[in-house]
């Protein structure tokens, strides 16, 4: 209730007959009257000024009521007035979406992208559109066949859009399925609730095959006439308005091929088969912001032969060694040529042929050549190199379009049919002393061989034989005059081997012929003797060491050193010479026991000749030195104090750290000391000395401290640490 006034209500469609307000009179009107769009429903009583609707309002049919009311006296004449009423219509949800077709047909092809729409399915809802009743939810209800256990399509549920899921665009192919029916779904109310209203629709889709995919292999033939570009072979995307691309799989300068806007494939130039046989890149399809719409093809091209390469003869000249006894049909050789065209194939198919051969002696055709392989064979007799020691060839090589001449060169080779020969049987005796250089040439030695001069056959190779157990001996060849030179391999040693009874034997590095050996007078002798040479004494070992504890008693045995003498003289230790003794001594006996040294030379003295080795000693850190604090002088705080105040004290030891350094410290088991002092670790090396409480006077105070080296055996220290308030 309340005085005549503009006002707006907000009324809920359907829901019958209800009061909206009730206008009070105010003197002198008696009564009210209303007009406007009142539907036919919308009124109010006159003498109570009821605002009223007698029926029910439709949100669909009008969504705003505008009236005027105005208040009357008893003659009938306005008093207030008009005022405006409007009646706001407010939707309920009272209508079911519905589809814009009855059933809805589409294609979709193979390998589509997933998520990529290619239908639309539609529906509408009469209610208030600003509100959920109108907001539709599409959805996939069934899905016949359903194959897999994952959906092959999906449908964006504020769109309608329908495109393959990811398994279906994996999965989609027209030979196994070509048809698949769809029952999708729509709900208002957003599909959040209960009692949204639903309708459905029959989808039918057709899968056809995907229109993207790689061409068969493209075959071009190498050097074409045509004119650049040529078109080879064509891609199609299964989405139109993509933008193709080529990308290369192999780093190339220059890929000779190119590709259209509509997905036409050309080669830009002609190809060299010889360059190169075959071609892979990929073609791509992208969408107009860049993102890749099918995977991409891998396109490959083979560059077809065709005869455009003579043969080549692989060696300008080839050179080959027949032995005079040679039989008739043996293989003596290979005349190589190669082609460059396609291998395996007729354009490379080579047959050879002797055009002819110089000189014409004994006869005309001494060889032969395989058509196929080029091996040539001797076709009769064995050569002789008295007859010819060389023979020239010109080999006929061709394709099915070129030729091409190859030169041969036939040597004739002497066979090793003649045995080395000393020009000495005995060499006699000789004198080395056994001290000469290693390296040192002691004799020169000779023996001839009848073969042809510088080949395998007549090389002179010399070995001792028999005589020489350790190799002391070494002989080298000179190939030019085929002497030999007689070396020292090894130190000769009187004392071990006085004399030498060499045996050397001379051969060749190709074998003999068959029925041809070796004998006697490829033999030769020599007797080498050692003279003795007075050689120092020597020592059992290069050098000595030895560790001890640095506090063993005096007079402790730490090491033994023993000398020899080659020459089988006595040995005596004659001098030790000393270094870095640090005060300490050392004693000999003439045994030559070390009673106790630090680091020396020994010297031993057998016949006139000397010899030294050096000796030394590690000594063996013992735990012997108490740890003390590292700094001697007093230790300060300023007062007064707070409390809590530190000082970092550090602890030291004499003795050996093979690691590093670790030390405890803690305080003596004192009242005073615990009460008022605190010991805490910093480190292995460190501690932090401080005040426990703030009652301390202006004086000097001695703080206990236990220190602890914590090493074998551990040892303990206490020391006194003189603390300072002033």
């Amino acid at each position: 209730t309340g005085p005549l006034k503009d006002m707006d209500f907000s009324v809920q469609e359907g829901g019958g007959p209800r009061i909206l307000h009730q206008f009070k009179l105010e003197p002198p009107a008696v009564s009210f009257r209303t007009s406007g769009e009142k539907a036919g429903i919308i009124d109010i009583e006159p003498r109570t000024g009821i605002l009223y609707i007698n029926g029910s309002l439709d949100w669909e049919t009008k969504q705003v009521h505008k009236l005027q009311v105005e208040s009357l006296d008893e003659s009938g004449k306005r008093v207030k007035g008009p005022y405006a009423v409007t009646v706001h219509v407010e939707d309920i949800n009272d209508n079911p979406p519905e589809f814009n077709q009855t059933k809805y047909y589409g294609v979709v092809r193979q390998n589509s992208r997933p998520g990529k729409p290619f239908m639309y399915v539609h529906a509408t809802d009469r209610d208030d559109p600003t509100t959920l009743h109108a907001r539709l939810s599409y959805s996939i209800l069934h899905h016949f066949p359903n194959p897999y256990a994952e959906m092959l399509f999906q449908i964006d549920n504020a769109t309608g859009a329908i495109s393959p899921s990811r398994k279906g665009s994996y999965y989609l192919d027209p030979q196994k399925q070509d048809t698949f029916i769809l029952v999708v779904s729509v709900k208002d109310m957003a599909g959040t609730t209960t009692n949204a209203f639903t309708s459905s629709v029959d989808v039918i889709i057709t899968v056809k095959e995907s229109l993207w995919k790689a061409p068969p292999i493209i075959n071009i033939k190498e050097n074409s006439t045509q004119v650049h570009p040529v078109n080879v072979s064509k891609v199609q995307s299964n989405e139109p308005g993509v933008i193709y691309g080529i990308f290369q799989k192999e780093e190339l300068p220059r890929l000779p091929f190119s590709i259209s806007e509509n997905g036409d494939i050309y080669v830009t130039r002609p190809l060299d088969r010889e360059e190169k046989d075959t071609y892979t890149f990929f073609v791509v399809s992208k969408d107009n912001t860049g993102e890749l719409v099918d995977k991409p093809l891998q396109i490959d091209v083979v560059v077809e032969d065709i005869n455009d390469n003579p043969p080549v003869c692989q060696q300008d000249l080839t050179v080959i060694e027949v032995q005079e006894n040679e039989k008739g049909g043996s293989n003596i050789g290979t005349v190589f040529a190669t082609d460059m065209d396609e291998k395996d194939s007729l354009n490379s198919r080579l047959h050879f042929q002797i055009q002819s051969q110089e000189p014409e002696f004994p006869s005309k055709n001494l060889f032969y050549i395989q058509q196929d392989t080029g091996t040539l064979q001797l076709t009769g007799r064995s050569l002789s190199k008295r007859e010819s020691a060389k023979y020239f060839l010109k080999v006929l090589v061709t394709d099915s379009q070129f030729a091409t001449i190859c030169n041969v060169e036939v040597h004739v080779i002497d066979i090793n049919d003649q045995i080395p020969i000393f020009k000495n049987s005995d060499y006699g005796s000789m004198i080395v002393a056994e001290d000469i250089p290693i390296g040192s040439v002691i004799l020169e030695i000779e023996a001839t061989d009848g073969d042809e001069p510088a080949t395998g056959s007549s090389l002179i190779i010399y070995r001792v034989k028999e005589g020489d157990p350790n190799n002391t001996f070494t002989i080298e060849t000179d190939s030019e005059t085929n002497r030999g030179f007689i070396r020292i391999n090894k130190p000769l040693d009187f004392e071990t081997m006085p004399v030498y009874n060499l045996v050397i034997n001379a051969t060749n590095p190709e074998p003999l012929v068959e029925g041809v050996e070796y004998n006697a007078s490829s033999l030769t002798k020599l007797e080498v003797s050692v003279t003795d040479v007075d050689e120092p004494p020597a020592f059992r070992k290069p050098f000595y060491k030895t560790e001890v504890s640095e506090d063993i008693p005096v007079n402790t045995l730490v090491m033994t050193v023993e000398a020899y003498d080659p020459e089988g003289d006595s040995v005596r230790v004659s001098k030790i010479v000393l270094k870095d003794m640090q005060g300490k001594y050392a004693q000999y006996l003439a045994c030559g026991k070390i009673l106790f040294l630090q680091k020396n030379y020994l010297l031993v003295e057998g016949g006139s000749q000397k010899s030294r080795t050096s000796l030394t000693l590690h000594l063996r850190d013992v735990n012997d030195n108490y740890p003390q604090i590292a700094t001697n002088h007093s230790t300060f705080f300023c007062y007064p104090v707070s409390g809590g105040e530190r000082t970092l004290i550090q602890a030291t030891d004499a003795d050996e750290q093979l690691f590093y350094s670790k030390f405890t410290f803690s305080l003596a088991d004192e009242m005073n000391a615990r009460n008022n002092w605190e010991i805490t670790k910093f480190n292995a090396t460190h501690a932090f000395l401080s005040l426990k409480h703030a009652n301390f006077e202006e004086e000097v105070y001695d703080v206990p401290i236990i220190l602890n080296d914590n090493g074998k055996p551990p040892l303990e220290n206490k020391v006194n640490l003189k603390g300072i308030l002033c």
